[in-house]
């Protein structure tokens, strides 16, 4: 069942596998400062005004209110994609306070290196529960459930890269590592895939009274 749920959306899961490897590749060569380094040196003006407000995009705020206008249209699946958003930021919630409560940010990592990193003025920027980035998750948990709730398939690309945007927003707001935005990812991907399973054949019994979908 998974892998036909894969297949189906291939248009989403075959370039996140590609980001997933790539990014792995890096985080296995390179040290979580050359990543942060790699990705701080790349900062623009415009990128400092734009990445501020597509990391709302991975708000929990963001998430419920998408969740509430889906069950607008539909309330079972509003209720699965609240679902998504409760297991994906639980675990995410755990790993942070409990298992990693100790993982420092990137600010109080680098603290004292003489490094230069670009740091946007004004910006709230926290420095502890680092692990993993909860903004990406629930990125990954809310367009990944998108991609697989849109009858068109073949943009599920565009769900990916706005989540992959999101996840790269925490690391150039100097906010989190990449391997935070990294685990995140899987964190929300995978959440949202279990939810899926679990709740589809419900929300199908919807569809097959006539009720709107997405």
């Amino acid at each position: 069942m998974v892998f036909r749920i894969i297949r189906a959306n291939y248009a989403f899961f075959l370039p996140y596998l590609l980001l997933l490897i790539v990014v792995g590749v890096l985080q296995l060569t390179r040290s979580q400062e050359q990543l942060m380094q790699w990705v701080n040196v790349r900062n623009a003006p415009a990128a400092d005004e734009v990445f501020p407000y597509v990391t709302y995009l991975g708000d929990g705020v963001f998430f419920v209110l998408v969740c509430l206008l889906l069950a607008i249209n539909n309330r079972r699946i509003g209720l699965m994609a609240f679902a998504s958003f409760a297991l994906s930021s639980l675990v995410s919630l755990f790993l942070k306070q409990v298992v990693f409560s100790d993982s420092l940010r990137p600010l109080k990592t680098f603290e004292h290196s003489t490094y230069q990193y670009h740091i946007i003025k004004g910006l709230d920027i926290h420095s502890y529960n680092s692990f993993p980035s909860g903004h990406t998750t629930s990125a990954f948990a809310l367009f990944g459930m998108l991609a697989l709730l849109d009858e068109r398939k073949g943009r599920g690309w565009f769900f990916l890269v706005i989540a992959a945007l999101t996840g790269y927003s925490r690391v150039y707001l100097f906010q989190h590592f990449v391997e935070d935005a990294y685990v995140g990812s899987t964190i929300g991907t995978v959440s949202t895939v279990v939810v899926y399973l679990l709740m589809y054949r419900w929300v199908a019994q919807d569809q097959k009274k006539g009720r709107p979908t997405v």
